[in-house]
């Protein structure tokens, strides 16, 4: 193969031409669609230019092409498998019309327009328009859209676009037309279409100019009922945006699409927003809590793109996380305005350690603002996002609410319509606050997690206490050397009665700063942290303190603290920030566990810490904590986690210890842990609310806690919740509770769960992932076995998603010592590449970071890198992580 190309952030060129209009129209066929593109094309600078104007192209094939109305000469244009260049195009502005055919039946990459269960729906970001006709295919190239679409009336009653319809009606044969427009400029990524047989939820939003706003969700008629919850969640986003951001709908109709066959999680098109099928469909029957959260976020989170992303946009896709990044950070924050703050940042930073801290110390390291790619697909990632997120959330520390309000605000004003950088967003932050942040930039430019190391001192004589910080961020590839990062770090006192001290002033590099809000006492202050070392004295301090450092998670930072053991068990106990609290917990945690792995490897008996049992009891026993947070307190960091804090990761043993804590809790707990189980239960009908989730959630990590001691008590109680659960919460927590346990019962309950369940497609991919995740012996075996299974489809990505990534997410199965786990991840990401390069590459990001475990598991695993990168017609997709890999 040759050798894909390297696309480079510093190469960035602003397009030579410009292209004002664009009118599509598509003949819809069941074997080809006949695509007519009308481009107003003009000069991309006052002066003209003589370049080429060169148009990207995938799987095209060209019928005619015309300049100003007159077919163009073949030697006046060149083509070829990516590219049609026309060679020297009139000065001025110009009409260009292309007319290609394409085949959405035969397009598996689920790319541009492809063809699903007979509806035709399209996916353009990052790079699919091209897949639909010829065209500058980047998203500076803004432009307004009309889209007039033919097809059969009887397979395609319903025909969407974005904007407004116009114009629809029928025509001879059998056939009907719909006419959109889209009067605001946007990028190609950001066109859809949809057509099909569909049935809508319709609903209505007043803006708060007064303005009603028509919605509807397209579903299959048999899959409406399950589209009230996404209607709620729609309809208070809008409410959200408007209360917190000033951002009202700007068109009179909204779309929501949902398809079962789609790469991403939800599309934000303008006001054609395309969703996989579990991101809208809900019924308490079939749906988790956990997917009514996820359907509350996503549908916020592409609602909210409407302003963050369509209005404003990014220049290049290497700016991806301008509109990611924040728009992960708006939908955090409207979860946490309408659920439980603490909770939703607990969850969102173990999402953060659980996947980001890996991809940062691994060879796909990238900035939240990545240098190069091979392809853009590949950095839809958990840095480009979630990182991104927290990158977002520091601006609004250091600014408070109303400061980083002001700085949205002066964003918008500046560059509504535009397609614009991350340095845009900055100056935007910085200039409405007056504000200069030495070295924040270089959140965007380096990658790699920083490590904060904090040591503290107190002198009773002056009554001073000083915290000494000193950062280093790792090497990472391409980039050995780092810069000192802009930290913010959150930082409370607590007394010795459990109180938070008022604090005075701060001294730090020459300066005293007083610490005053309106003469109201401070608890928690944010210390702006950016040089390599550097110390602040906190004067007025009467008795030594505990410090509670980087309160709410401040910023995406490992820390390194001189925290005692009693010191966090004190803050586990009193600290008033409960993040920190929950915090106190996992760091005692993680280093229990490490020791017994320790232990563990050195064949010594185990034994577990009866402070730690006692921290955790206490916290079961609270009647004033919120109970979904004593779920989570109560629940041990992730395998994944501990290994990452490895020097040689160890599944086996990190997986031995693991479960010896779960069950010793268990045992330990055992009456507290049922008194909490039977105490949640509740007979009453299911509602999505803070209150029902937070009970349900902790009944749930109860029993999974009791049955993990697989005693037949426990086990007909996990039965007895099974059989008995009226919603999908209780009845899938339970099945998960006894699948943790091989034998008779647990093959019964899956059987007898998919027995019930097979007619659901959305609820059979919980049970492919809930096998695919169980860590027994042997499990490599029965995941095989379940490729052929006749509910499982390789073209179907959630399907894939929720087997082969599921699969992946087990340590003990994945990284089997034998290598099993290995050859069955290399064969099916060959099979997956030739279906869908996105999702096989998705898949082959589990080899990444291979070099992390011992020399036997290396081997198997590199066997199998090299293998996937000699393959005939790979993919640039998996070339570009497997080679990757490889050269770690």
């Amino acid at each position: 193969m040759d050798f894909p190309k390297e696309i480079f952030l510093k190469d960035y060129k602003k397009p030579d031409y410009l292209f004002d209009t664009v009118d599509l129209e598509f003949q819809l066929g069941s074997d080809e669609t006949i695509v007519t593109s009308k481009i107003a094309v003009s000069p991309g600078n006052e002066a003209g230019t003589s370049s080429p104007l060169v148009l990207h192209g995938r799987d095209l094939k060209l019928l005619s092409i015309k300049v100003n109305g007159t077919e163009l000469k073949s030697d006046k244009y060149t083509v070829d498998p990516r590219h049609l260049t026309i060679l020297t195009p009139p000065a001025g502005v110009f009409n260009l019309e292309i007319v290609t055919e394409i085949y959405p039946q035969l397009n598996t990459s689920l790319e541009g327009l492809y063809r699903t269960t007979g509806n035709f729906c399209t996916q353009c970001e990052a790079e699919g328009f091209r897949k639909i006709t010829y065209f500058q295919d980047r998203p500076d190239v803004m432009a307004k859209y009309t889209c007039r679409i033919e097809g059969d009336k009887t397979l395609y009653p319903v025909l969407l676009s974005n904007g407004n319809l116009i114009k629809q009606g029928d025509l001879e044969g059998g056939k009907h037309y719909a006419l959109w427009e889209d009067p605001f400029k946007k990028p190609c990524y950001l066109f859809a279409l949809v057509a099909g047989q569909y049935e809508c939820r319709e609903g209505s939003f007043v803006t708060c100019s007064g303005r009603k706003v028509t919605l509807r969700i397209w579903t299959p008629a048999e899959d409406l009922p399950k589209t009230s919850h996404a209607m709620y969640s729609l309809k208070e986003a809008m409410k959200w945006d408007e209360e917190v951001f000033g951002l009202e709908y700007d068109l009179d109709l909204f779309n929501i699409v949902v398809t079962p066959d789609f790469n991403m999680g939800a599309m934000e098109n303008k006001s054609l927003n395309v969703f996989q099928s579990r991101l809208v469909l809900a019924s308490p029957e079939t749906a988790t809590d956990g997917d009514y959260a996820a359907i509350l976020g996503v549908i916020g989170h592409e609602y909210f793109h409407n302003w963050t992303g369509n209005r404003v946009t990014c220049r290049d896709w290497f700016q991806l996380t301008l509109k990611e990044g924040l728009t992960v950070f708006r939908d955090q924050e409207f979860s946490s305005d309408l659920g439980c703050r603490t909770v939703k940042r607990i969850a969102d930073v173990s999402k953060l350690r659980s996947y980001q801290f890996p991809q940062d110390a691994g060879p796909m390291a990238h900035p939240i603002r990545p240098h190069s790619y091979i392809k853009m697909d590949n950095f839809y990632t958990v840095t480009v996002y979630e990182k991104g997120a927290e990158v977002v959330r520091m601006y609004k520390t250091l600014f408070g609410a109303s400061g980083f309000r002001k700085g949205m605000d002066l964003y918008f004003q500046r560059h509504d319509g535009q397609a614009v950088t991350c340095e845009d967003f900055y100056s935007a932050m910085c200039d409405a606050n007056n504000a200069q942040l030495p070295n924040f930039l270089q959140w965007y430019s380096q990658a790699g997690t920083p490590t904060v190391k904090v040591t503290s001192a107190y002198d009773a004589s002056s009554q001073t206490f000083s915290l000494k910080f000193s950062q280093e961020v790792p090497p990472t590839p391409g980039q050995p050397m780092k810069e000192p990062m802009f930290i913010p770090v959150a930082v409370g006192l607590v007394d010795s009665t459990g109180k938070d001290m008022p604090l005075t002033s701060i001294y730090s590099d020459g300066i005293l700063r007083t610490v005053s809000n309106d003469g109201q006492p401070i608890f928690t202050t944010v210390l702006q942290f950016n040089k390599k070392e550097e110390e602040f004295i906190f004067n007025n301090v009467p008795e030594r303190p505990v410090p509670s450092l980087l309160r709410g998670y401040s910023a995406p930072i490992r820390l390194d603290s001189d925290l005692t053991e009693s010191d966090l068990y004190f803050l586990l106990a009193n600290d008033s920030d409960e993040f920190n609290r929950w915090e106190a917990g996992q760091v005692l945690a993680r280093k229990l566990m490490l020791s017994l792995v320790a232990d563990f490897q050195q064949q010594k008996t185990l034994a577990l810490n009866p402070k730690f049992v006692d921290g955790l009891r206490a916290i079961l026993r609270s009647t004033s904590l919120d109970k979904e947070f004593i779920a989570k307190a109560i629940t041990l960091p992730g395998q994944g986690e501990i290994m990452d804090m490895m020097a040689v990761a160890d599944p086996d043993a990190v997986h031995a210890v693991r479960t010896f804590i779960k069950k010793e809790l268990a045992s330990q707990l055992k009456d507290d842990l049922l008194a909490a189980a039977t105490s949640n239960r509740s007979s009453e009908a299911y509602a999505f609310n803070h209150d029902n989730v937070a009970r349900r959630a902790l009944k749930n990590t109860c029993l999974a806690y009791l049955t993990s001691m697989n005693e037949p008590d426990v086990t007909e109680l996990a039965l007895k919740e099974y059989n008995s659960a009226t919603n999908m919460t209780d009845q899938f927590a339970a099945l998960a509770a006894l699948s943790q346990n091989p034998g008779q019962v647990r093959d019964d309950a899956l059987l007898d769960f998919y027995n019930k369940w097979k007619h659901d497609y959305l609820v059979v991919s919980k049970w492919f992932a809930l096998q695919a995740t169980l860590d027994i012996p042997g499990n490599v075996a029965n995941v095989r076995k379940l490729l052929s299974h006749p509910a499982f489809d390789m073209r179907n990505p959630n399907k894939v998603y929720s087997l082969i990534g599921g699969f992946c997410g087990s340590p003990v199965s994945f990284h089997a010592k034998d290598g099993s786990g290995y050859k069955f991840l290399g064969e099916v990401v060959l099979q997956l590449d030739k279906i869908n390069p996105q999702v096989a590459s998705r898949m082959v990001s589990a080899f990444s970071r291979w070099r992390r475990y011992d020399e036997t598991r290396q081997a198997l695993a590199k066997a199998q890198l090299e293998m996937i990168i000699s393959a005939n017609g790979l993919s640039e997709n998996v070339y570009e992580i497997a080679s990757k890999s490889l050269a770690a």
